[in-house]
């Protein structure tokens, strides 16, 4: 199966953004440093997710 680089990074996106957003409502208040923090956890975890590069295969189809 190949997964692209951009599926990759969504996907990383998403769970950088999940992670850091239910830490911060605990409280159950969401402020602005909060927010950007989410923010700037999605856009970290899309931009270095899309940078590196997938693991390439072997011709023997275990993939190691």
């Amino acid at each position: 199966m190949k997964i692209s680089g951009i599926a990759k990074s969504i996907v990383g996106g998403i769970a950088a953004g999940a992670a850091s957003a239910v830490t911060a409502v605990q409280d159950n208040v969401l402020t602005t440093g909060e927010g950007i923090t989410i923010a700037l956890a999605v856009l970290g975890a899309w931009g270095i997710t899309y940078a590196v590069p997938n693991k390439p295969t072997t011709g023997s189809g275990t993939g190691v």
